[in-house]
């Protein structure tokens, strides 16, 4: 009985370890899938950038972006490898404990039914309960004849059940085997990929490197192009806080009249950290803040006030949170911007082709301000997060 207690404390801790493990398997094929999306997303952008458009640097941004992404989606595959590996292992040792079950259940099977043939003959029975020392002994004589029959059937089924869960166990450690090989040939694939793309950022390294001055009067064109967006944008939200600010927490509206800031607001969205929707499903191809080239280290690139995100064409793009649309602007080289107020921050959503709100509309979480535009090869969302004046890492704000 102790014996079989812990066999079955083990096949406890071994199925628990396993349904951990099939939901760790869901989790990295849930994540796999969103690598591919945002793969395919980029290897799209990649083709018509080089049919529109000879910007080398959006180029190199692409190109690296989706080198990253095949490095993920290789170390994707070598961390579902050794989950298939340690669920091997786990039902190897549970078909271990199992295998010593049987075997156990199989020898205390094989002594009773040596037991019930020789006492077969109700006669020797009768003679053993009489021949007993005292009435307590006799008793547990005639016990043991009368439960040898019940016992013999308990563990019959039990042996049969035993081996029917080995066999089992023995299939599904087969599938698991099965299905981590045809990891490991996907894993052989994403691995030349990953070396298919590194090729052809180097390629584009390459062109840089020899075209340098056409390099630098992109990134010219596009520094002219950050800092007319960054000052149109402070330009706006410092018109806001100023206003509030004289007129005592209130904000003008474009008809005259005067409007609270919404403090509530405000503060519902500073608690909602990390936890705001995505405006744009795609993967992130620029960061915030300043940053260096990645060829030319001695080159500053211009600082950016938010993200951008690659998407797919035609997108929705949605608010991230309740708001009123404070202003629509038009800027060079992010085409229609929305930039939506909440309480005393704002969220702005650039390189819109089209927008379906309004200044003064009130929007709530998830509704559509816009839909993405493609921009000499380029469909990228521009989106920014302001507290104040105050430019913030939206990335930080987003779950």
């Amino acid at each position: 009985m102790k014996l079989c207690r812990v066999i079955s404390v083990v096949l406890a801790m071994s199925l628990a370890c396993l349904s951990l493990q099939a939901q760790d398997t869901r989790t990295q094929e849930a994540k796999k899938k969103k690598l591919e999306q945002e793969m395919a997303i980029l290897d799209r952008q990649l083709t018509e950038n080089r049919k529109q458009s000879k910007n080398a640097l959006s180029q190199l941004e692409l190109s690296r972006k989706k080198v990253s992404l095949q490095r993920e989606m290789v170390a994707e595959s070598d961390r579902r490898i050794r989950s298939y590996s340690d669920s091997i292992y786990a039902h190897q040792r549970q078909i271990g404990e199992l295998q010593r079950r049987v075997d156990t259940l199989s020898t205390y099977y094989s002594r009773l039914v040596n037991a019930s043939y020789r006492n077969r003959d109700t006669r020797i029975w009768y003679m053993y309960i009489i021949a007993s020392e005292n009435l307590t002994q006799g008793f547990r004589r005639y016990s043991y004849f009368k439960n040898l029959s019940s016992n013999l059937k308990d563990q019959a089924t039990k042996l049969r059940e035993a081996k029917e869960e080995l066999e089992f166990e023995k299939l599904e450690l087969e599938k698991l085997k099965a299905e981590s090989e045809v990891v490991r040939v996907e894993r052989k694939k994403e691995q030349t990929k990953l070396e298919q793309e590194q090729a052809q950022d180097q390629k584009i390294v390459n062109d840089l490197q020899k075209n340098r001055r056409r390099y630098e009067q992109e990134l010219a064109s596009k520094k002219k192009q950050v800092e007319s967006l960054n000052k149109e944008i402070q330009r706006i939200i410092a018109a806001a806080m100023s206003s509030a600010s004289k007129g005592s927490d209130k904000s003008v509206k474009s008809d005259g009249k005067k409007m609270e800031v919404d403090k509530a607001l405000a503060a519902e969205f500073s608690r909602n950290k990390g936890r705001l929707p995505w405006p744009v499903d795609g993967p992130v191809v620029g960061k915030f803040g300043q940053h260096y080239h990645s060829v030319f280290t001695n080159v500053k690139l211009p600082f950016n006030n938010g993200i951008d995100i690659a998407a797919q064409t035609n997108a929705k793009v949605c608010a991230v949170f309740d708001g009123v649309v404070k202003q629509i602007v038009v800027l060079p080289g992010y085409n229609q911007c929305v930039l939506v107020q909440h309480g005393n921050y704002f969220t702005l959503y650039c390189k819109l082709q089209s927008t379906s709100v309004k200044a003064g509309d009130k929007v709530k979480t998830g509704q559509q301000v816009g839909t993405v535009d493609t921009i000499n090869g380029d469909t990228q969302v521009h989106f920014e997060v302001w507290q104040g004046q105050t430019a913030q890492n939206p990335e930080t704000w987003l779950k």
